[in-house]
């Protein structure tokens, strides 16, 4: 099983990034997935999920209006799409998989976003 998230990097502040997990190794379409993050000296916290389908996504209110789960169940591929970016926003972001029917979880290895001028 491997979760590989890309898309990571520095950016100024009102910027954007898209960022992408991989999954491979599981039935990626009976899985639910989600993007949490992690800021320097903070808990892991939830930032978007969305379902199997892709028909119900769910966002922390900080991301709200600015982020945009979305997947690709024929490549296997779960992306957040990150606008109008904050320096509140520097963490790694981390890729999760949830079974929809086990709840067994695979976490990928997280990807740096750093907003700063």
């Amino acid at each position: 099983v491997q979760l590989v998230e890309s898309g990571g990097g520095l950016v100024q502040p009102g910027g954007s990034l898209k960022l992408s997990c991989a999954a491979s190794g599981f039935t990626f379409s009976r899985f639910s997935m989600s993007w949490y993050r992690q800021a320097p000296g903070k808990g892991r916290e939830l930032v978007a999920a969305i379902t199997s389908t892709g028909g119900t996504t769910n966002y922390a209110d900080s991301v709200k209006g600015r982020f945009t789960i979305s997947r690709d169940n024929a490549k296997n591929t779960v992306y957040l799409q990150m606008n109008s970016l904050k320096p509140e926003d520097t963490a790694v972001y981390y890729c999760n998989a949830r079974n929809t029917v086990t709840g067994r979880l695979y976490w990928g290895q997280g990807t740096q976003v750093t907003v700063s001028s």
